[in-house]
């Protein structure tokens, strides 16, 4: 009974995961139209318009679904034996969500607010929202296909200990129930407000540290 309840949130946590990415990849789908919209019109209100809702899009929807999508694939990554770096296919995604979450915050989000004042959108603008998109249909193919093989500093200790490890516990995958509390939290104060899922996500990585630092007895002695 345990263990299907554990299944039960490990599903729920992987179908927030793939709903919140799939929104993800839309709302960048539907900004980059959007701009490209803004680009091509002759009319300027039409062209201040288009950039203002892919403006409001951006803050209102992409931002919160990013957000989730990317606090579930860690918290997945870190629940389970899958791990951060010991596959070339799940590191691929970690360091394209990395640089997707910095580039959307730091970058395109800041030249969009921009743009929508201005009502003057530019065409590295649009193209970086395509590349948005493309890029999470990317990471989806990696999910599907798991290329590759293992990274080589994986120790055979580290994969002895991994594939010892029992299942993550129903708390622990339960905590993906972050991720609407959050999102509920930026409609009511106006902005992403990824709070929870901060926090979560945080305990979380400081515990796996102290759980690999614990070897399992005798593991490192199987692995030689």
């Amino acid at each position: 009974m345990a263990n299907q309840r554990t299944s039960r949130w490990r599903r729920v946590s992987l179908w927030l995961h793939v709903i919140t990415s799939v929104g993800w990849m839309g709302q960048a789908l539907a900004m980059a139209s959007l701009l490209v919209l803004a680009l091509t019109t002759g009319d300027s209100a039409v062209r201040a318009a288009a950039t203002g809702m892919a403006e409001h899009v951006d803050h209102t929807l992409l931002a919160p679904l990013a957000n989730a999508s990317a606090f579930t694939g860690f918290m997945l990554a870190s629940a389970t034996p899958w791990g951060f770096f010991r596959h070339w296919w799940v590191l691929a995604k970690f360091a394209i969500t990395v640089v997707q979450l910095h580039l959307g915050i730091f970058v395109l989000s800041a030249a969009l607010g921009t743009a929508a004042t201005t009502a003057a959108p530019t065409v590295p603008l649009a193209v970086g929202t395509a590349l948005m998109a493309s890029a999470i249909a990317y990471q989806a193919w990696l999910s599907v296909a798991k290329p590759w093989s293992r990274t080589p500093w994986t120790s055979a200790a580290a994969r002895q200990r991994a594939a010892s490890q029992p299942g993550a516990p129903r708390w622990l995958l339960a905590t993906a129930l972050a991720v609407p509390a959050d999102i509920g939290l930026g409609l009511v104060v106006g902005f992403p407000a990824p709070l929870a899922e901060v926090v979560v996500l945080a305990a979380r990585l400081v515990a796996r540290q102290r759980e690999q630092r614990a070897v399992t007895p005798g593991a490192e002695a199987r692995a030689r």
